[in-house]
């Protein structure tokens, strides 16, 4: 298998993302590359403080933008579920989101980094 069948695998939109970018693969695998650095800079601890989250709706909202646009489909749904969350001032069941989510984004983020 490939980079882009291990990412359907992990249900990373790859069709999709490609779409976005008018069927360009290399372009596709070097943002996500950057998708990786990204996260990397932008990475949210599971035991950030709850009283003082402004930061991390910063980060969350970054990461979603970045998973949206290149279909990266797991990432994408629960960083929109997590940003609606924070907005909504329950960071505790955001917490508990990103739990789930990270081990998935970690994922993800070895198969790309595997493919580099």
């Amino acid at each position: 298998m490939g980079l882009f069948e291990d990412l359907k695998a992990l249900g990373v939109d790859v069709d999709g993302g490609l779409k976005r970018l008018g069927g360009n693969e290399a372009l596709y695998k070097r943002l996500l590359n950057t998708f990786v650095k990204s996260i990397r800079g932008q990475e949210i601890p599971l035991d950030f403080d709850t009283s003082d989250y402004e930061e991390i709706k910063e980060k969350a909202h970054a990461i979603k933008g970045t998973s949206g646009n290149l279909s990266i489909t797991p990432v994408f749904e629960a960083y929109s579920q997590i940003m609606d969350l924070l907005r909504a001032g329950n960071p505790k069941e955001a917490k508990v989101l990103l739990e789930k989510i990270v081990p998935v984004q970690e994922e993800i983020i070895r198969c790309i980094e595997n493919y580099a």
